[in-house]
């Protein structure tokens, strides 16, 4: 049987002043992709804005095998990050979520959404959407990132955050406020140090994989869509995080949360951001 998967959430154009280069992403984004270069029927629901901007994740989107009609357009702006590194770091001088900012996905969708065999919900998710697939008793995951008391949990099915990457900050005080808070189940990603699984009685971890990474941006989106393809086909919870991994482990060894052709910044854009750009060049 074929299921049907859903990501729902952020997108965003991530523009690096510094390379001259722009990319698609955003969590929920990244993940139906992921689906996608793993041959299943996935789809992915977002927002942009009717802007150039718009049109740009669009054509990604068509590119990279999703639909871009499943996608809403509204009035305003595309979620952008503008983003310099200096030194291996990299600076934020701007995140915008635009128009993605508390989406919440029209009637039609929703209903499609609802009658899914899962569903996964980005970073920045409202309360609203999380409680009303929680109340719907349909089997979903939510990634919380590093904003581990932004959401209620109660009822969650499983919980995806960020962890800490020091080796002498323990993790079970934070895998166990995500049980206390309802997460039935959490996956703690935590960089270099590797993932931890905790399903209320037992915890599991796997090791991280040694790379030198070109980019770490998507990492840990390609970890949530591998774990879950994993997971949904029947495989072990510790054969899941073996695939996650190893699929974290590769996104870090090009640019960009998955490959595509990095488009040069066009000149619209360093425009209509003249601004946020100047006033950065001064600092």
């Amino acid at each position: 049987m074929t299921l049907e998967l859903i990501a729902v959430g952020d997108n965003c154009l991530d523009v690096y002043l510094s390379k001259d280069h722009m990319a698609v992403g955003g969590n929920a984004l990244n993940v139906a992709v992921q689906w996608r270069r793993l041959g299943l029927a996935a789809r992915y629901f977002g927002v942009v804005g009717k802007d150039a901007e718009g049109e740009v994740i669009l054509a990604a989107l068509a590119q990279a095998g999703l639909d871009p009609a499943d996608v809403e357009r509204r009035d305003g702006s595309t979620a952008v990050t503008l983003l310099l590194e200096q030194g291996g770091d990299r600076r934020f001088l701007l995140e915008d979520l635009g128009v993605g900012l508390g989406y919440l996905p029209e009637p039609s969708r929703k209903a499609r959404m609802l009658a899914a065999d899962w569903v996964h919900l980005g970073t920045n998710t409202p309360v609203a959407l999380v409680e009303d697939l929680a109340r719907s008793g349909r089997p979903f995951s939510v990634d919380v990132s590093t904003r581990h008391d932004a959401l209620p949990l109660d009822g969650v099915p499983l919980v995806f955050a960020s962890g800490p990457e020091q080796a002498d900050v323990p993790v079970e005080p934070l895998l166990q406020a995500f049980r206390g808070r309802g997460a039935q189940r959490t996956i703690m990603t935590c960089g270099s140090r590797g993932a931890y699984l905790d399903d209320g009685v037992t915890q599991r971890h796997v090791a991280a994989r040694a790379v030198e990474p070109v980019d770490t941006c998507g990492a840990g989106d390609s970890f949530i869509a591998s774990f879950l393809a994993a997971w949904l086909a029947g495989r072990s919870d510790e054969e899941a995080l073996v695939a996650a991994t190893a699929a974290a482990a590769a996104t870090c060894l090009h640019e960009a949360g998955f490959p595509q052709p990095l488009s040069r910044i066009p000149q619209w854009l360093l425009h209509e951001y003249a601004d946020v750009i100047a006033s950065a060049e001064v600092q």
